[in-house]
């Protein structure tokens, strides 16, 4: 049989890519000359000079580190590459990369569209929701990568479009491209239990085998299946769009992303002139809906279960200066309800609202707080009330690994169970989860992961008997 692979990455959106870079050679220094603002972490930086980041010990330098995610190392990582950023600062990363070959570690990256994952299913004209270079990957800049493609940054933040060209671009530039399979659908990831072989040696930890198909060109179907030493879940969590789960749900006036009001608006389905698009949710997807709903003046009714001044709420917890378009759907939201008096305009918020049924005739169903029914006329039903993964391709979906294992998984709620300093599953021995799977939602801070899971396979590697 051929040697299994030492590890297959499932998914190529930016968790993969990092990762990819990672395992390709590519190693983090402290720069000689390097003072990072964060006084505990420069002294410690300062232990261990000359031994790069993925050598070193990751728990006792992401000690005492604070910030806006709850991974100990995805906070180590930014503070390397952005030591200033949340203090407005542009301070360059004391991170410099060296190409050492020889540390390479043998992978495979499996995607299903181009390097980028659903960076490449988003509408290219959005802009991102965070600034732009805190969608960089290592030793890239966004705002260099922009600049020789002579763009410039929109109050430093990038279109999704440009997101995607970046991470293909970067999979080009950094030489990663032999390690990527585009057009790969993985249905099944299996393993056994260790073997002990002839000599009474047990082999480290279980072999994975993971099979699925290629599409090629000409749409066929070519199965494959590889056998590896350990597998990286990098997936990302935007498969399968939540649903509502009420009477009407499947009528064909109900959709499940924005590409739906784009479709409809140039079809002319809607228009200023007809019913209401009624926008479910009160997230960024369905803020982004909003706005485009108002940019072609089609009119809204917008219905969410939070109260406006929920904490929980995504608006508010969004600094006004840098996303103005948000705090103004957040206005509208707020002033625009049907408890306010006023005229209705186009746009009317129905905050604690909750749609409990729809019927073929185009009529939606709300009720209040207060078990109040109202019935409003639509044109189109627009649901955006996030996304599951879709782990159907593990064991039991991959229900066991969630930190509740009784419950369903979810980035936000209900992540893989995963050590904080290694990404590798608590239950099972060699696989690993990055990204949203383990919990971290921004593109700033899925890169710690990453690094974790290179520490932690560099670590294996150099046990692995020659």
């Amino acid at each position: 049989a051929p040697e299994p692979l030492t590890v297959v990455i499932i998914g190529n959106g930016p968790s993969g890519i990092c990762l990819s870079y990672l395992l390709s050679g590519y190693t983090p220094y402290v720069k000689p000359d390097a003072e990072h603002p964060h006084p505990l972490l420069q002294r410690k930086l300062a232990e261990a000079p000359g031994v790069s980041i993925l050598d070193q010990d990751l728990d006792y330098l992401s000690e005492g580190l604070e910030g806006r995610s709850q991974s100990p190392v995805a906070l180590l990582f930014d503070a390397l590459l952005r030591p200033d950023t949340d203090f407005g600062g542009n301070m360059e990363s004391v991170l410099t990369w060296k190409h050492q070959k020889e540390r390479a570690i043998p992978h495979v990256v499996l995607g299903r569209n181009l390097p980028g994952g659903a960076w490449h299913s988003i509408e290219g004209s959005m802009v991102t929701l965070s600034q732009g270079q805190w969608m960089g990957l290592p030793d890239l800049p966004v705002k260099e990568w922009m600049r020789r493609r002579r763009r410039g940054l929109r109050n430093s933040r990038a279109t999704a479009g440009d997101i995607a060209h970046y991470y293909r671009d970067y999979v080009t530039k950094k030489s990663l491209g032999h390690n990527f399979v585009s057009g790969a659908v993985v249905t099944a990831v299996e393993w056994g239990t260790p073997e002990s072989s002839g000599s009474g040696l047990r082999e480290p930890g279980p072999l994975f085998q993971v099979s699925g198909f290629l599409t090629t060109e000409d749409q066929s179907r070519q199965p494959f299946s590889l056998c590896a030493r350990n597998v990286v879940l990098a997936t990302g969590s935007s498969d399968s769009p939540a649903r509502l789960g009420i009477p009407g749900e499947n009528l064909p006036f109900v959709h499940y992303e924005l590409s739906a009001l784009e479709a409809a608006t140039r079809a002319g389905t809607v228009s200023p002139g007809s019913d209401p698009v009624l926008i479910v949710g009160a997230g960024l997807s369905a803020a982004d809906a909003v706005l485009y709903a108002r940019h072609y003046n089609i009119p809204v009714i917008h219905a969410f279960r939070r109260a406006v001044d929920d904490p929980g709420l995504v608006f508010n917890q969004l600094p006004k200066m840098l996303y103005p378009e948000y705090h103004k759907v957040y206005q509208m939201l707020r002033e625009r309800s049907v408890l306010s008096p006023g005229p209705y305009e186009g746009y009317r918020s129905l905050p604690e609202h909750r749609l409990v049924l729809l019927k073929e005739d185009r009529q939606a169903m709300l009720q209040d707080p207060g078990g109040l029914q109202k019935v409003f006329g639509v044109a189109l039903v627009l649901v955006l009330i996030g996304s599951h993964p879709d782990l159907s391709f593990l064991p039991a979906a991959g229900a066991n690994l969630a930190v509740d294992p009784d419950q369903p998984l979810s980035a936000k709620r209900n992540p893989i169970d995963v050590d904080p300093f290694t990404y590798q599953s608590t239950h099972q021995e060699g696989l690993y989860a990055v990204g949203p799977l383990a919990g971290d939602n921004f593109v700033r801070f899925v890169q710690g992961g990453a690094l974790a899971v290179a520490n932690s396979l560099l670590r294996k590697e150099a046990r692995k008997p020659p």
